[in-house]
């Protein structure tokens, strides 16, 4: 299996554990090792007060964009510590698109830059997560 098929493997088995994540709206365009693209749709019940995406919902695509980029060499990783900035709303009916790169890997964490882009390829949202490999594997190889 290739080290493209082992991180798309990896990725569709936490889909599944996470599928009610953001009522399954996630689509994983692409994941390799060190990189996810993933897009959700924005539907009302994901709106906040203001009438725009809540920033949880934002940070929640951000989030597992990042986890499937630093699994995706099939080393069980867990997030160390993430932030957030959001820059532009995101509004019903839109999708946006995470992108997960990394940025450093050395020993047992690593850094990753996600990029949260709308419709218009606005930057709606930067993400910076760290990781830390907690040993053992995500899936059978």
């Amino acid at each position: 299996m290739s080290a493209d098929e082992i991180a798309q493997r990896v990725a569709a088995v936490m889909q599944a554990r996470e599928s009610r994540l953001l009522g399954g709206g996630i689509v994983v365009e692409v994941v390799r090792a060190g990189y996810a693209k993933l897009s959700l749709k924005i539907v009302e019940d994901m709106l906040n007060g203001h009438g725009t995406a809540h920033g949880g919902v934002i940070f929640t695509l951000a989030d597992v964009a990042f986890s499937y980029a630093c699994n995706g060499r099939n080393e069980a990783t867990v997030a160390q510590a993430a932030s957030i900035t959001f820059l532009t709303p995101a509004r019903a009916g839109e999708i946006i698109t995470a992108e997960a790169v990394e940025q450093a890997r050395e020993g047992r964490s690593g850094v990753y830059a996600v990029t949260v882009r709308g419709a218009e390829t606005q930057v709606v949202a930067v993400f910076q997560g760290q990781s830390r490999s907690i040993g053992g594997k995500v899936v059978d190889e």
